[in-house]
């Protein structure tokens, strides 16, 4: 069996160093769309070096490593064909803010094995420590289709009630043409979301944008609508991927809001508001 459960719960976690400066984390605000406009107060604090803060999901390039998709698939027990794994979903928890500037230990393991039926989900955990301790815990769910069925636990139901009423803000994010381009630079190369003919083979018609640029984006519109723009007041961030959206097309991010989280739905303007997140939840002080 292409996934051994077993062996993949019972490895011995990946260590390794990671490492982080003002250019990185400005570069990954520019690849969620920062900096318009360029001169704005408000954006100055994710590009302008001297108000620089540090948005909570550049937790997820830090240190320009591959994504936990890209290490889960690498880990003991887990054999499967990378054309049928998706990444699932993300949730993040932050311990304290980012620092512009880190260097941190990354510890890494398969967290959990879920038997689906018709698919297998495996989440990698990775865990990030500093000189002053936990900094933050990356899960990336990822779905590996055809790989289930051989009776293990099922795992929780991922699935959220929807939000009841109407949203309390709404807000659109155009995606620049050359956004996944940017977006790239911070570590994932998958040249799904660069090169057409890849694309095409991959089933899509044109190269999408990474679903963490995506993840991306709606955090920093959540923190600029409804957190005052305080990243220190993000605790913890989870979605799943509901759907793809290319360049050049308008996200649509809808909120709701309670004392102490935000819930949002993500879709695509252009094809009839087509999901591209769900279940998204944004916990804060």
């Amino acid at each position: 069996m292409p996934i051994d459960a077993a062996l993949a719960l019972a490895a011995d976690p990946r260590t390794g160093e990671i490492a982080w400066d003002h250019k990185d984390v400005q570069l990954y605000h520019l690849g969620i769309g920062a900096g318009i406009p360029a001169t704005g107060p408000d954006e100055l604090r994710y590009t302008l070096e001297s108000r620089l803060h540090v948005l909570p999901s550049f937790a997820t390039v830090a240190g320009a490593g591959s994504p936990g998709v890209i290490g889960g698939l690498s880990m003991p027990g887990v054999d499967v064909d990378l054309a049928k794994v998706l990444h699932g979903g993300q949730a993040l928890t932050v311990h304290r803010p980012i620092p512009v500037e880190g260097r941190a230990t990354a510890t890494a393991r398969i967290a959990a094995v879920y038997d689906k039926g018709k698919a297998a989900v495996l989440v990698m955990r990775t865990e990030v420590t500093d000189a002053d301790g936990p900094l933050w815990t990356n899960d990336a769910q990822i779905f590996v289709r055809g790989e289930g069925g051989w009776g293990g636990d099922r795992g929780p139901s991922v699935r959220l009630e929807p939000p009841a009423g109407e949203p309390d803000r709404t807000v659109e994010r155009p995606i620049r043409e050359d956004q996944a381009l940017l977006y790239r630079l911070s570590g994932d190369w998958n040249p799904l979301h660069a090169d057409p003919e890849f694309a095409k083979l991959a089933g899509f018609e044109r190269p999408i944008l990474h679903g963490l640029c995506t993840y991306g984006m709606t955090l920093k519109a959540v923190v600029d609508t409804l957190l005052g723009g305080d990243v220190n007041r993000v605790r913890s961030y989870a979605t799943r991927f509901a759907g793809v959206v290319y360049p050049g097309e308008t996200l649509r991010i809808r909120m709701w809001r309670t004392p102490e989280s935000v819930r949002c739905a993500v879709s695509a303007v252009e094809r009839d508001d087509a999901p591209v997140l769900a279940d998204t939840v944004v916990e804060h002080s």
